[in-house]
């Protein structure tokens, strides 16, 4: 079959669009046939180094995506030609994580394009449990683009930072894919939302969607903003995945007793920790990483409720794979880089 695969690693050569062996299905899975997927930060990590991730080469990429069912068991709950997408999270179903249902923290948890091979091919075989109905309403890209920058944001808006309607979330570099997914549910749900990003018509693109403040960061100060804006009381929640660079205006704009979740550290995972402003004003740092299979259920019926479509960017087939990372490498995106896995 036709897959993307990643053979040693150290910059775009180790990328590749050739066959590998079809997966063979067993009972309790689902075989499906692969037709769209989305990039995430994950696979520039993949691409340029996967250090830390236990994996084989050469391995498929790709850790979410569209299809629909080729084989099944008959007691699946699902048809042959079903429209599906992925939960990419594996999990042992026996640890004290997955017993309590949280089975994104599992202590075996096995990702579909980061331990296992992943979606960027024509067939992918996963458990039955981590296939789920896609939303009739959408694309194929963009039920695809659920499954991780949404679930992502989802778990941090909702069961991390315990977000309600009427209060106000501050999500930083707005354009990439979980931003752009927290600022859409945060509207669904009655929040008010403040952006920030290095680039003016990524702000114009957010204030169309329904934020409230968009911040220029090479010209506008972000505390100052967020300060003015909320009357001197700072922001119910803080979502970031920027890391060092932004960690000091993200915990000043935060109100007494806010909290800050943050999924992602691309400018450094050191800043400084701030520790006096925290237990004085009694903050709550949460980490936050994909969502479980509940929370993704959840996601679905409240995109379904609300209509929600994630915001694809642009789509390019398997072979231009490469010019679509190098755009993501660069941020270049707003929302949500598609591949065509049948093209």
């Amino acid at each position: 079959m036709k897959a993307i695969y990643i053979d040693g690693h150290g910059g775009n050569e180790v990328v590749h669009v050739g066959e590998r062996p079809n997966p063979q299905r067993h009972p309790g899975k689902v075989l499906i046939r692969m037709q769209a997927s989305t990039l995430n930060q994950v696979d520039l990590y993949m691409r340029n180094s996967g250090a830390g991730i236990t994996h084989q080469l050469p391995q498929t990429m790709g850790i979410e995506g569209f299809g629909h069912v080729a084989e099944c068991d008959a007691e699946s709950g699902f048809n042959v030609g079903d429209a599906v997408v992925i939960h990419p999270s594996i999990s042992c179903g026996q640890c004290e994580f997955c017993l309590r249902g949280d089975d994104v923290l599992c202590t075996r948890v096995s990702f579909v394009g980061e331990h296992r091979d992943g979606a960027w091919s024509d067939y992918l075989v996963v458990p039955a449990r981590n296939v789920l109905h896609a939303p009739s309403y959408l694309t194929d890209f963009e039920a695809a683009a659920l499954a991780v920058t949404h679930l992502t944001a989802w778990r941090m808006l909702v069961t991390q930072g315990q977000l309600k309607a009427g209060q106000t979330v501050l999500i930083f570099g707005i354009g990439g894919g979980v931003s752009v997914a927290a600022l859409q549910l945060a509207k669904a749900m009655g929040v008010r939302v403040i952006v920030t990003s290095r680039h003016a018509h990524k702000l114009a693109r957010a204030k169309d969607m329904g934020a409230e403040l968009g911040i220029h960061t090479p010209h506008e100060e972000v505390v100052k903003s967020v300060m003015a804006f909320t009357h001197k009381r700072g922001v119910d929640l803080v979502i970031e995945n920027v890391g060092e660079a932004v960690w000091g205006d993200a915990m000043k704009s935060l109100v007494r007793g806010g909290r800050l979740v943050t999924c992602g550290a691309t400018s450094g995972d050191q800043p400084p920790a701030d520790l006096r402003r925290i237990f004085i004003r009694q903050l709550q740092i949460l980490g936050s990483t994909l969502g479980n299979l509940q929370e993704f259920k959840d996601l679905l019926a409240f995109c379904e409720h609300h209509h929600i479509r994630p915001v694809i960017d642009r789509v390019y087939t398997m072979h231009q794979v490469h010019d679509a990372l190098d755009v993501m490498s660069r941020a270049e995106q707003f929302g949500k880089l598609a591949l065509d896995l049948q093209h």
